[in-house]
Formats: structure tokens, sequence, C-alpha cells
């Protein structure tokens, strides 16, 4: 079976129906639940810095590139950066049970998600090139190798000035212990998240984040240093993010294209920890990996288009980091607070890929996410079905495609910029709830959403490997919802059953 095909196979086999759930396993077994906190023994630790969330920078301008003044880099920016992005944010307790939250949210808080740093010398932490494994647990850096300098200026000649390197892998069987062959979304979704809660972090430098896509997989596992991990706990490399000083053109940077080789025979330090002691195979996840293997792609997405103009930032007085640190999934709502009209705008007018707008700046590609909600109480507007489309040119294709006795119809107040329509007016929440495997939680909140695209029209256009980029684009979606509901002095929650 080829690639496409293969791909699109899986996501079919792991739907939920109605008359059966997609592959899982029968129980939770506690006594091989995999540890969340993956550590290369033996490898030096770089201890950061502890930063609590201060007052400034403010929330309203970090989300649009530029209007934060961009700091220096040094040690105690990059402390803030990872503080920010992929750290400890709270440890509960309950029952004697003890476990830990992270700033960027993850399925079933499983956390199979590893961050890299790859730097040239940076004040106060290295006098060299080095590529280093990010411990949440401990907030330090493991240093895996160094390199020389005209390598890493080899590798940062097509980088804006003052760039380092951010990259991400998965250790899938922390997600598949709990959900079987969903897993492999479940992972990719969780890289979104990352990738938004990083390029969220990066804009309250003041910096950029860039997804550097041109390079393919055996490029990134041979600069992470994974390409020799097999078996269940193996990483497996996913993508490479630029930060940098903003600057003001919109032409997306790209990495030279180096002989793996170069990174392959470094002397790497410290071996992986052991996360459980035995393992199920779940070989559709390994056949979506090895589908989803990305070749090199030098120039394959051209210009992005420009959709729309972002509006006027406000300089709301909330703090930015507090939002991020304080960011939680409810865990239920209670189906009576209502949500004013222009606030459901504002939240939505946050989820589009405006020029400059973070953290959508961050991709390469135009947008191929759109969302239908479910409204339930917002003021001054009809209960019942709406839908977003975040590419308006997108529109007449999607309108197509759904019941032809739907409105579109913008609906009373909604600003300019917003493609928003009213499909059908009704008390949506018995479907919301029916769609989500019955769960309250999505008929008692303010308003719930799907997300949706039309996959195999992008895996026909770029080929399999641009699957998780989808749920890469949604789990970002789903970070800006999460921190636009904390300003909003609401909550939200991110809803992984349902029936597609």
């Amino acid at each position: 079976m080829s690639e496409i095909p293969m791909m699109v196979s899986y996501h079919q086999q792991t739907k939920h129906h109605f008359h059966a759930y997609a592959p899982g396993p029968p129980r939770l077994d506690w006594a091989t639940q995999p540890n969340p906190f993956r550590r290369y023994e033996g490898a030096t630790l770089l201890p950061l810095e502890h930063l609590p969330p201060g007052d400034t920078p403010l929330y309203g301008p970090a989300f649009m590139a530029g209007h934060i003044a961009p700091e220096s880099l040094n040690r105690r920016s990059l402390s803030q950066l990872f503080y920010d992005s992929l750290a400890l944010s709270a440890w509960k307790e309950m029952g004697g049970e003890k476990w830990a939250l992270r700033i960027n949210p993850s399925s079933g808080n499983l956390h199979p998600t590893e961050g890299y740093l790859i730097c040239g010398p940076v004040e106060g932490l290295c006098g060299e090139p080095m590529i280093c494994h990010y411990a949440p647990k401990e907030h330090s850096l493991e240093r895996r190798a160094g390199f020389p300098i005209d390598t890493w200026k080899l590798l940062a000649t097509d980088l804006p000035e003052g760039a380092v390197l951010i990259g991400l892998s998965t250790i899938y069987w922390r997600e598949a212990w709990k959900y079987g062959a969903r897993a492999f979304r479940y992972s990719h979704h969780d890289i979104g998240h990352a990738i938004g809660a990083i390029s969220i972090a990066a804009a309250g430098l003041g910096w950029e984040a860039s997804l550097l896509d041109d390079i393919g997989t055996e490029f990134l596992e041979n600069l992470l240093g994974v390409s020799d991990q097999k078996g269940s706990e193996a990483e497996h490399p996913d993508c490479l993010l630029a930060i940098y000083p903003c600057r003001k053109t919109d032409q997306h940077p790209l990495i030279r294209k180096m002989d793996p080789v170069n990174f392959k025979k470094l002397q790497w330090e410290g071996k992986p920890n052991f996360l459980s002691a035995s393992h199920v195979s779940w070989p559709i996840i390994d056949d979506a990996i090895d589908a989803t293997r990305k070749p090199a792609t030098p120039g394959i997405y051209g210009t992005r288009k420009t959709i729309g103009k972002a509006p006027e930032t406000t300089a709301e007085s909330i703090s930015l980091r507090k939002m991020i640190h304080q960011r939680r999934s409810a865990v239920d709502f209670d189906g009576q607070a209502g949500l004013a009209r222009d606030g459901l705008y504002q939240i939505l007018l946050k989820t589009m890929p405006f020029p400059g707008q973070v953290p959508f700046n961050t991709l390469p590609w135009d947008p191929l996410i759109h969302l239908g909600l479910f409204v339930h109480r917002v003021l001054d507007l009809d209960p019942g079905l709406y839908f977003l489309t975040r590419d308006p040119a997108q529109k007449e294709d999607l309108r197509v495609s759904m019941k032809d006795t739907f409105d579109w119809k913008t609906p009373e107040g909604c600003p300019d910029g917003l493609a928003l329509y009213h499909l059908v007016t009704g008390d949506a929440r018995g479907m919301a709830a029916q769609v989500s495997c019955g769960q309250d939680i999505a008929s008692d909140g303010c308003f719930s959403l799907g997300m949706i695209a039309d996959f195999e029209k992008a895996l026909e256009r770029y080929g399999a490997w641009f699957y998780p980029r989808l749920y890469w684009e949604c789990g970002m979606i789903g970070q800006v919802l999460y921190l636009e509901a904390e300003a909003m002095g609401i909550r939200g929650t991110g809803i992984g059953c349902f029936f597609d």
C-alpha cells in the first residue's frame, strides 16, 4: 500500500463510530504507565533560571509580531522561553498520587512531546554551539553534543541574525499506553500545542518563530541525535523551529540542506532512560510513522497568501505570562454561565491566520483548518450551528459539501475579517454532546467546536507526510482557544473523544 492510501486507511480505522470505538487497550495497565519525563542519563545538566510571571508583557500586543521590543539572546531569555512554553506549571495531588501539569497541554496529560535546543554560543549559557534536550521537571538543558562553530555558521546561513533552533520529537508509547491506535493523532495534536506554546512564548520576548519545513525526517533525526533509537520508547523527530528577533519582512526563513552525517558522527552524551517495564505493540502506529517520514522539500509551499488584516491590537491590562502559567483544562462546566457576543468574536479573531498574527505566522502553508461551532449561551447570538472559514477563499467548496438548507448568513455585529456564518438556529446542546462521545462537557459550555479539514486533498497536494501537519494546525488553534478562555475569565478544554 502506498503512503497516501495507508494514511487514509489509518484515519478511517482510528475513527470512533456510534457502533464501535477505535482500537484501544481493554484496560489501563497501571504497572506499565510510562514515566512522563525523558532523561538522558550521563549528559551534562545545565540549569535554567526560574522566572515567575510578572505584569509585563501585556497579553494583547503579544499576539501581533513586532509589538513587543525584542530582548537580547542570553541564558536568562532562553530560560524564559522554555519556562513559558514547555515547563511545568503546577503539581497536583489526590489520594496519595502526585502529578505535574505543564504549560503545553497534552491529551490525557501524558506528554509524548520532547523538546530540544540547537544553538550557537549564547551569553551565560555556552561558549560553543551545542545540541541539548530540555528536561522540564528540572527546568534544565541536558547537553547531548557540541559541534564546531563553522558547522553552526553553515547551519544558520539562511536564518535571521540571532536565531536559535528548537526541535520537537514524539514518544508515541506515552499516548498509546492509554489511547491505543488513536495515539498517532493525539501525539501530533500535542505537537501543535507545543508549537503554539513556543511561538507565543517567543512573542513575549519580542521574538518570532518559524517552522522550518523544507527539511526532511532523516536530517532532523540526526540533528536531534535520535536516529539510533528503536522500539516502543524511541523518539521520532517531528519538526524544527527557528526562533529569532522580530523582523520587518514576511519572508519565511529557510535552513540549508546539510549532510546528516555531520551530526550523526558527533560525540553524543547520555543514554535515554527507560520509561516502562513492558510495552504493547501497535503496528498501525508503526505503519503511520513510516508512511509519514518526510523527504526534503525545498520551496514546496511557495509564498503564503495574505488573508485579511488583523484588527488593531488592544493593550489589555492582563499579563501574557500569567495567562500562560494559569492555563488549565476544565473538567466540567456549570451549564449556566454565558459569554458576550463580542467576547466570542474576539476569541475567534485570535484563531485567524492574519499576517503577523501569532502563532499562525509560524506556519509556511496556507490555512487548512476550519471551525464548526455549536453555540449554546452567547448573549445576543441565536443558539445553533455556525461555521468559521479560516481561509475565506475556501468558503464555496465548504458550502457545497454541506446541507443546502444552511443559510450561510453573517451574524449581527460580526467584525470585518471574521468569516463567521450562521448555518441554522436551534438547541445544539444534545448534538454537541452526542458527537463528543456523549460527554456533557460539550453541551454545558458557552460553545463548543470541531475542527474540519479536507485532509485527502491536502495529502494529494503535498504527500502523506503532511497528515501530521493538519493536527499541528489544529493544536495551535487549540492553544489559542485555551489562552483566550483564560483571558475572558472563563476556561476551556479539549475533547479528544468524538465521532468523526
